[in-house]
């Protein structure tokens, strides 16, 4: 057997390649890793363009979700609404007319004057007393208004106001959701009211109070239906999808965002085209918010809420969906911000250096009265890079965790996390003359270089 064929021979040196073969191999080595870095910045602009499309509705969906669900973010929405003085007034007015309309104020002075009439009252006073009617009406009407308006302006309103929405919210919950245990409930196409608990209780305090017959009340039907729709069913379905959507949506498109910059070959600048896209987005909801306030005020006849009343309604039912959304405006407006001060444009380049030569400054100051941080200073400084991304994903972090961040918190914990770096820079300033010179010259002072991060081997394309 020839031993040259043997697979356990060994393997002949390969062959060089010639100057044409080399080449050929760079150009077609060249055209693959372009061919893959499109690949990479189409993926990349597919999933940011989903997940900034998705981003207001995310927090439209998320904000549905929690008014619908939840029952004390419910009637924290609604509370105000009971304490508001133009609201109160609107609903004293209402009520007080709705009382004296009842009351037929001219059948009432025509009783009287017949009654007058009978017992031989002199005319003049039968005439007067058919002409008190306006005065009457009026006095009535005032006396009623200032009871009313007792009540409602009472300690007491707001916390009737907060029960029965509470309760209002629960039953609708239940009969949208199918769910829980409650007096009033779906079946089928219609929405009953089952009022067996009540009759049981009704029992046994007749017994209790000695009616022993009452135990053998009859079991009769009870059940009442309160309304039949065909709609019903296309409510519930509504609402199972709504569950869906506020629960997974918000999640959908932070994946997206994270999986596009983490896609794209050039991560800083996609996180900065990340956070204007989503803050653009934010601030078309908001605009949209104020256009369909517009719509909404223009839609309520003055005779039945006037435009004051309306609009704190309005405001006050969506301003959380406001909040929420002002929320993560500030968060992207942030994010880019960041996004640009780690690269490599002059204005960056410029906020860092002075940064650095604050902070190294201050630590500097320090050493020299003896406050040196020595052996620690010297590992912040060599591991800055590592503390400032473990300082940033603790601030982001904690916003995750927050139950209804705020631009107020956001704006804590972004003053939070820059007084934590500049301690940090501080302290890697204080350690001595070793960290001195790095501090000062070293690639820290000014963060990346110049020319930013290589992008599929080519330099100077962040």
């Amino acid at each position: 057997m020839d031993p040259s064929g043997d697979a356990s021979g060994p393997a002949e040196p390969p062959h060089p390649l010639s100057g044409s073969e080399r080449r050929e191999y760079e150009r077609l080595r060249e055209a693959a890793a372009v061919r893959h870095r499109r690949l990479r910045h189409v993926g990349a602009c597919v999933l940011l363009v989903l997940a900034v499309l998705l981003s207001p509705l995310a927090v439209v969906a998320t904000w549905l979700h929690e008014e619908i669900t939840d029952p004390h973010r419910y009637v924290q929405t609604v509370a105000p609404i009971a304490r508001n003085p133009g609201v109160q007034a609107t609903v004293t007015n209402r009520l007080t007319k709705r009382v004296v309309d009842r009351v037929d104020v001219p059948a009432i002075t025509a009783h009287l004057a017949r009654n007058l009439d009978k017992t031989g009252a002199p005319s003049v006073v039968v005439d007067g007393t058919r002409m008190l009617g306006g005065p009457l009406e009026s006095a009535l009407t005032n006396a009623v208004r200032r009871v009313v308006h007792k009540a409602i302006a009472s300690e007491q309103f707001p916390l009737v106001w907060d029960a029965a929405n509470r309760r209002a919210h629960a039953a609708v919950v239940k009969v949208l959701t199918g769910e829980g245990t409650s007096a009033v409930q779906a079946r089928g196409n219609a929405i009953v009211l089952d009022i067996g608990t009540l009759v049981d209780n009704v029992k046994q305090r007749l017994v209790r109070a000695g009616y022993e017959k009452a135990a053998k009340i009859p079991h009769i039907d009870r059940q009442f239906t309160l309304a039949r729709t065909d709609k019903l069913d296309e409510a519930q379905g509504a609402m199972r999808l709504l569950d869906v959507v506020g629960t997974w949506l918000p999640a959908v498109t932070i994946v997206l965002a994270a999986l596009a910059v983490w896609t794209s070959p050039a991560h800083r600048i996609t996180l900065l085209a990340a956070g204007v896209g989503t803050a653009v987005m934010m601030i078309a909801l908001l605009v949209g918010l104020a256009v369909v306030r517009g719509v909404y005020l223009d839609s309520v006849p003055p005779t039945t809420l006037p435009r004051g009343p309306a609009a704190f309604i309005f405001d006050t039912l969506v301003r959380f969906l406001r909040e929420s959304t002002r929320t993560l405006l500030v968060v992207a407006i942030v994010t880019a911000l960041a996004a640009y001060l780690y690269g490599p444009g002059r204005g960056a380049r410029v906020v860092r250096s002075a940064a650095a030569r604050g902070t190294g400054a201050i630590g500097r100051g320090l050493a020299r009265v003896g406050a040196r941080t020595g052996g620690f200073g010297r590992w912040l400084d060599t591991h800055r890079a590592w503390t400032t991304g473990v300082v940033i994903t603790g601030g982001a972090l904690a916003l995750v965790l927050w139950n209804h961040p705020t631009p107020a918190s956001v704006g804590l914990v972004l003053g939070v996390v820059v007084g934590v770096l500049a301690v940090l820079g501080i302290l890697a300033g204080a350690s001595g003359p070793t960290a001195k010179g790095r501090t000062a010259s070293g690639p820290t002072a000014s963060g990346p270089a110049p020319d930013g991060p290589a992008v599929g081997g080519r330099p100077g394309h962040p």
